[in-house]
Parts: structure tokens; C-alpha cells; sequence
């Protein structure tokens, strides 16, 4: 209990700590007034105002190790695509002649030495008319008298024709051809259809005038939502944003009496395309994703040649490097381990040539000049551009089973 002298003092201090407190407060606010004044009497006269037009661009120096910009060649590399205005069509010109020899060469073991060829894809060949040169449009298409439609039935701009071969052909050998035999290759591919005669040199000079001949030039239509961003779309479903069903699944099955009744179904079709049929040699994958994807790998290596999964490391490996470099060079294209697919299974090729001393050189010299006649009409282009090195490997490889 305080005194009441102590309760004195106590009011005393406490006021002039108040007061002390207040000055403080007082003399801070003083101080920085004084600041302010003189800041502003002291700046200079503000600077008319700067266009950004004036100002030099600022460059941003990108992170070590992100990336640099694309170089002109990079890019041109790249940017190979031809229009339909034949924007970026290169310079250049080929004749329906030599269009021929590179065709027959390099071209016809796919599809045919007339484009007429639907053992591997649908003909190039076929279908049009001196009619449909003149019209623009096809009348087969809506006749429905063709059994097959074909390319030239189907494409309305030739620069499609040219690009597409540019880009992606010879299947086992993509943009390996130069313009001039891109030009080449379209013109006898054209001159088949009746389109140029025989004697003709496309180049970048007259392939618009070509175009004006295309069967099916008016055949196709641009007055729809997928073309014309502004139109209405051609359906108009709503996409589901939350508790959306499962996406269903089309699918089929065989019953395991009828399963492999007709032999092994996807060596059946063909290696491309859309239609594919199932490998019948395969139990049905019926099980979890894993268990089927355990399945898969099982097979796969019995088709290599390795009786089990527990085979040994090594010869995994030999096999795993021979099969790689034999899809690098596009023989698994055209040929199986132990299905035919456009040529002979390799298992084939090894059961011919079983017990043949020279069967090495024979088979180095077939797969280097190409040929046709030993395993039916389908001739194999020359491989001449693959390494003898690799040639000798891939051989050795097959020889033994291809395992």
C-alpha cells in the first residue's frame, strides 16, 4: 500500500514522463517538416516527359542454359511446308521420265510400278477421268463404282502431292529425296493419272498451271465451322467440367474357341493404316494393365528368341542393339522377326538359307542391289545408303534367328 507521499511522487513521474514524450513527438514532426521543405527547394526542374518511341528497346539477357535463339539454317529446316498457293515451294523442276526411274527405284516395292498397288497402302493410281480433269470433280466418289478410293481421287491441290512426298517419302527413307526428284516422283505420279502427258517437266514455274488439271480440285468444300473460325460449329454438345462419366470404350472380343481358328489375324493385315487386326497368337488381355503388360513382354521375347524373361543379360542386349539398328535403317518396315509382313519373316530367311556357305555374301549383296522374284512379286528397293558394316551385322543377326 503506497504512502501518501509515495502516491505524490509517483504522479509526478508519471506527468513528466508525459511530457517528455510530447516534446519528443513534437520535435520529430519539426524535423521532418524541415526535410520536406528542403528537399523541395532543392530538386531540380522536372524533365519533359520521354516518348517510348525515343527510348532504346531493352534487351533481356536470357538465363545461362534455357535456350538461344534458332539460327536462320535451323529454322529453315524446319520450315519446309507447302501451301496450296505454293508458298514455300522450293525452286526446281523434274521430268515424268526420270520421275519414273526414282519411282520404280525407290517407290513401286509400296505401291505397285504403276501406283496401282493395295497390298501395303491404297493406290495412288485410278478412279479419275478425262472428265473429272475438266470439271474439278470426281464422279466416282459420289457414284460409289470405285472399290477403293485413291490418292488422286481424293487430294484437290497437287502442292499436297508434293509435299507429302517431300516430308515422309520413301517410307524407309523420309526427306532423303531432293526437289528436283520431289518434282520428278509428283510428275510421273500425275502422268499415271492421265493428268500431264509423258513428256512433261514440272517445276516451280508451271505447277500452278497443274493445278488448274487436279480431278478433284472443286471437290472439296470450305463452307463449314471447322474451316471458317466465325461459323457455327457442327455440333453442339456441351463439354462435361465435373462429375463427368468414364469415357466408353469400343472394343470387341473373340471366344477362345474361335480365337486362332483362322490363323494369326494381325499378320493378316496390314503393318499400316487403320485397321489392324489382333495378334491371335496372344492369350486374350483380359487381366490389369500390369498383368497384361507382362503378357506382352513375354511374347516379345520369346518372338526375339529368348525363351524366358530370366534369359540372360547379355544376350538380351546383342539382340536389343542388332533389332535397333535394324529398325534404324527401316528393315523391320517391311520385314518380322517371325510374321511376313510385305517381305519374308526373317525366321523365313534363315530357314532358306540354313546350311549355305556363302549364304553371308549372298544376303549382303541382295539387301545392297535390292531385287524381286526370290519371295514373290513384291521386289525390295536397293539399300545401298546403309553402312556394309551394318549390312554384315544385321545379316550375322538374321542368320542366327534373328536372336
Amino acid at each position: 500500500m503506497f504512502t501518501s507521499i509515495e502516491r505524490k511522487l509517483s504522479r509526478h513521474m508519471l506527468r513528466r514522463i508525459q511530457v517528455a514524450i510530447i516534446a519528443l513527438l513534437w520535435a520529430s514532426a519539426l524535423a521532418l517538416a524541415a526535410l520536406t521543405v528542403v528537399a523541395w527547394l532543392s530538386a531540380p526542374a522536372k524533365a519533359a516527359p520521354v516518348s517510348v518511341s525515343q527510348t532504346a528497346p531493352v534487351k533481356i539477357k536470357a538465363p545461362a542454359g534455357i535456350g538461344r535463339d534458332a539460327t536462320p539454317a535451323e529454322l529453315s529446316a524446319w520450315d519446309i511446308d507447302v501451301r496450296p498457293d505454293f508458298k514455300g515451294l522450293p525452286k526446281g523442276q523434274g521430268s515424268v521420265a526420270d520421275g519414273q526411274k526414282l519411282f520404280d527405284a525407290r517407290c513401286a516395292s509400296c505401291h505397285g510400278t504403276f501406283g496401282e498397288s493395295n497390298e501395303v497402302f491404297n493406290p495412288l493410281v485410278g478412279g479419275t477421268t478425262a472428265d473429272d480433269i475438266k470439271t474439278g470433280h470426281v464422279a466416282s466418289l459420289r457414284a460409289n463404282n470405285q472399290p477403293v478410293r485413291t490418292t488422286l481421287m481424293k487430294v484437290d491441290t497437287v502442292s499436297t502431292i508434293w509435299d507429302y512426298i517431300r516430308r515422309a517419302m520413301p517410307w524407309n527413307a523420309p526427306r532423303s529425296l531432293t526437289p528436283d526428284e520431289v518434282y520428278a516422283v509428283t510428275a510421273y505420279i500425275l502422268n499415271l493419272g492421265e493428268i500431264v502427258p509423258a513428256d512433261f517437266v514440272l517445276s516451280d514455274k508451271n505447277i500452278a498451271d497443274v493445278q488448274k488439271l487436279m480431278p478433284n480440285r472443286n471437290g472439296m468444300t470450305r463452307s463449314h465451322g471447322m474451316w471458317r473460325v466465325g461459323d457455327k460449329p457442327d455440333t453442339h454438345n456441351k463439354a462435361c467440367m465435373q462429375d463427368c462419366p468414364e469415357a466408353g470404350i469400343v472394343t470387341s472380343a473373340l471366344p477362345a474357341y474361335a480365337r486362332d481358328a483362322h490363323g494369326d489375324l494381325a499378320a493378316q493385315n496390314r503393318v499400316v493404316g487403320p485397321v489392324r487386326g489382333v495378334d491371335t497368337k496372344l492369350p486374350p488381355l483380359s487381366g490389369t494393365a500390369a498383368q497384361n503388360a507382362s503378357v506382352r513382354k513375354t511374347a516379345a521375347l520369346v518372338t526375339l528368341g529368348m525363351t524366358s524373361p530370366d534369359a540372360p543379360a547379355q544376350t538380351a542386349a546383342a539382340t536389343s542393339s542388332v533389332a535397333t539398328l535394324a529398325d534404324k535403317n527401316g528393315c523391320l518396315a517391311c520385314h518380322g522377326v517371325t510374321d511376313k509382313k510385305i517381305g519374308p519373316a526373317f525366321s523365313e530367311v534363315a530357314a532358306k538359307y540354313h546350311g549355305q556357305s556363302d549364304a553371308t555374301e549372298k544376303l549382303v549383296a541382295k539387301i545392297r542391289a535390292g531385287g524381286a522374284g526370290n519371295w514373290g512379286s513384291m521386289p525390295m528397293p536397293p539399300q545401298a545408303q546403309v553402312a556394309e558394316t551394318d549390312v554384315r551385322t544385321m545379316v550375322d543377326w538374321i542368320l542366327r534367328g534373328a536372336h
